[in-house]
C-alpha cells in the first residue's frame, strides 16, 4: 500500500527548485556567456585596437598552409624553435602602437594636406635602417657592398618632402599593421628590388629573426617569381609575384613554324588569381614596356583575340593600365582591401642605354639641381589619368621624381660577384636598378606612411 505524505511546507519546495535554478544559471554564465563576451572585451573598454582577422585557411597547390613550419636548407640563421609557440594576436608590451606613432606636431602636418613625392634627400647619419651585410634576403644582383662596391654615402640619404617631415620608420609597429593580413607586391625585376628592400627593413622589427622564413625554403633569386615569406610572431606574410607588363604574355607560332612572343593587352596576367588573396597590394610596370619587341609593337599586341601587324607602344601601354584599373575595381574594390601603384623608377645611363653601352658607374652624389629633376616620363602621366578617369580604388605611390636625384644609387657594374683578383667589367652596368640599402628603403618608407596617416586612393 502506497504511503503519500501531504505538503506541509510548500515553502521548502519552492526554495529547492530555486536553488537548483540558480546553480545552473551560474554554470551556464561561466561556460557560455564569459567567453562571449571576453571575445568583445575590446568594445566593452572602448578599445581601438580591433581583433585580428583570421587568414584563410583555404589551401591551393600554389599556397602553404598557414603555420607550416620553416624550413631551414637555404638560409643559414633561419631556423623556429619547434619547442616555441606564439599565442596570434598579442602584441609584445614594447610595441609602438597606432595613436603613439605621430606626436602632435606631426598630425598637424598631415591634416594641412603635405605632398609626399615632392621635396629632396638630405643626408642622415641613421641611415641605412639595416647594415648592407645584415640581411640575408639581398640577392647578388642589388648587394653592390657584397660586390665590391667601397663607397657608402649612397646609403646615408633620407627622402624630406617639402614644409613636413613624414613619420619616423618604425619597422615594429609596420608589422604590427600587417598583423593578420597579407601584404604582396606584384610587377617586375623593380618590384623585386622593393620586396627585398621591404623584407630587410621588417626583418629590423623582430626580437627573433628566425621566426621570418620563405614558406617553401626557396632563396631569392631573379630566376625565380614568387615567393611568400612568413612573420610567425605576426600572423602575417609579404610576397612577390613576377609579371612584367601585368597583363597577359603569351606566344604564337610565326609563318616560318616558330614560336613569337605575344601580348594580350585587354587581358590580365595569368597570375590575377593570386593576387585576389592579398590584403595590401602593390603593383608596377614601366620597364619592359621599354625592350626591343615591346617598343617595336610588331606583330606582338593582341586585343580582341586579333593579332595587330603593328600597333604604337604608348598607347599599347595606355590600354593595359586600363584592363589593370578594370581588373582591380571589379575585383579588389572592397572594404578592407588596399592597393599602390608604385610609379616608375628613373634609370641613369650616360652614352647610351641598357642594352647599348649606357654607363653610370663612379656616380657617388646625388643630382641636386637641373633640368634633368623634372623629367617626367609620358607613363606616368598615363597611370595618373587612368587612375582618375576610371576612379580606381588605389594610391599612387609616386616615386618617379624623388628617384630622379639618385644617380648614385645604381648597382652600375657592382651587380655581379667577382672572384677574386678578377678586373670588374665595365662593358655592361645596371643603371635601372637599385643597391640595398639604398632608395627602394625610401619607398616603403613612404608605404609606411600611407598606412600611418590614413591615405585614400588618388582620385578622391
Amino acid at each position: 500500500m502506497a504511503v503519500s505524505y501531504p505538503l506541509k511546507n510548500n515553502r521548502f519546495w519552492v526554495s529547492i527548485v530555486f536553488s537548483v535554478f540558480f546553480v545552473s544559471a551560474l554554470i551556464y554564465a561561466k561556460l557560455v556567456l564569459e567567453p562571449s563576451l571576453f571575445a568583445y572585451r575590446d568594445l566593452i573598454i572602448g578599445s581601438k585596437r580591433k581583433a585580428d582577422p583570421p587568414l584563410s585557411s583555404a589551401q591551393t597547390p600554389e599556397e602553404e598552409p598557414l603555420f607550416r613550419q620553416p624550413p631551414t636548407q637555404e638560409y643559414e640563421n633561419v631556423s623556429l624553435r619547434q619547442d616555441e609557440s606564439v599565442p596570434v594576436g598579442s602584441p609584445p608590451d614594447d610595441v609602438a602602437l597606432e595613436e603613439n606613432v605621430l606626436d602632435s606636431s606631426e598630425k598637424k602636418i598631415w591634416d594641412s594636406g603635405c605632398d609626399l613625392y615632392t621635396g629632396s634627400w638630405v643626408k642622415d647619419e641613421d641611415y641605412p635602417k639595416y647594415k648592407p651585410d645584415s640581411c640575408p634576403y639581398i640577392d647578388e644582383a642589388f648587394s653592390c657592398q657584397g660586390n665590391g662596391r667601397n663607397d657608402g654615402d649612397y646609403m646615408k640619404w633620407r627622402w624630406k618632402p617639402d614644409g613636413c617631415d613624414i613619420p619616423r620608420f618604425n619597422a615594429t609597429d609596420f608589422l604590427e599593421r600587417l598583423r593578420g593580413k597579407r601584404l604582396m607586391l606584384v610587377g617586375d625585376s623593380m618590384n623585386r628590388n622593393q620586396f627585398e628592400s621591404i623584407l630587410c627593413l621588417l626583418r629590423e622589427g623582430l626580437e627573433d629573426k628566425n621566426r621570418m622564413f620563405e614558406v617553401r625554403g626557396n632563396k631569392i633569386t631573379k630566376g625565380r617569381g614568387y615567393f611568400i615569406f612568413r612573420f610567425m610572431d605576426y600572423n602575417c606574410t609579404v610576397g612577390f609575384i613576377r609579371s612584367h607588363f601585368l597583363v597577359r604574355e603569351g606566344t604564337r607560332i610565326g609563318s616560318d613554324g616558330k614560336t613569337r612572343p605575344t601580348l594580350a593587352i585587354d587581358r590580365i596576367d595569368k597570375t590575377s588569381a593570386r593576387w585576389k588573396k592579398a590584403d595590401i597590394l602593390v603593383f608596377n610596370t614601366g620597364h619592359w614596356w621599354t625592350h626591343g619587341k615591346t617598343a617595336r609593337g610588331k606583330d606582338y599586341y593582341i586585343e580582341g583575340g586579333q593579332l595587330y601587324p603593328q600597333f604604337d607602344a604608348v598607347e599599347a601601354y595606355r590600354r593595359a593600365i586600363r584592363t589593370w584599373g578594370k581588373w582591380i575595381k571589379e575585383h579588389l574594390s572592397s572594404e578592407g582591401k588596399l592597393v599602390f601603384y608604385r610609379g616608375y623608377s628613373t634609370a641613369h645611363f650616360r652614352g647610351g642605354d641598357w642594352d647599348s653601352g649606357g654607363t653610370c658607374n663612379g656616380e657617388t652624389e646625388p643630382i641636386m639641381s637641373g633640368t634633368f629633376l623634372d623629367n617626367y616620363p609620358e607613363k606616368m602621366r598615363i597611370v595618373q589619368e587612368v587612375i582618375h578617369e576610371m576612379k580606381v580604388p588605389a594610391i599612387l605611390l609616386n616615386v618617379t621624381k624623388l628617384t630622379n636625384f639618385r644617380k648614385d644609387g645604381h648597382p652600375s657594374i657592382y651587380g655581379k660577384i667577382r672572384p677574386a683578383g678578377q678586373k670588374v667589367s665595365s662593358r655592361k652596368q645596371d643603371c635601372s636598378h637599385w643597391c640595398l640599402p639604398g632608395v627602394p628603403d625610401a619607398w616603403n618608407e613612404l608605404i609606411y606612411t600611407s598606412l600611418v596617416i590614413g591615405a585614400k586612393p588618388t582620385w578622391r
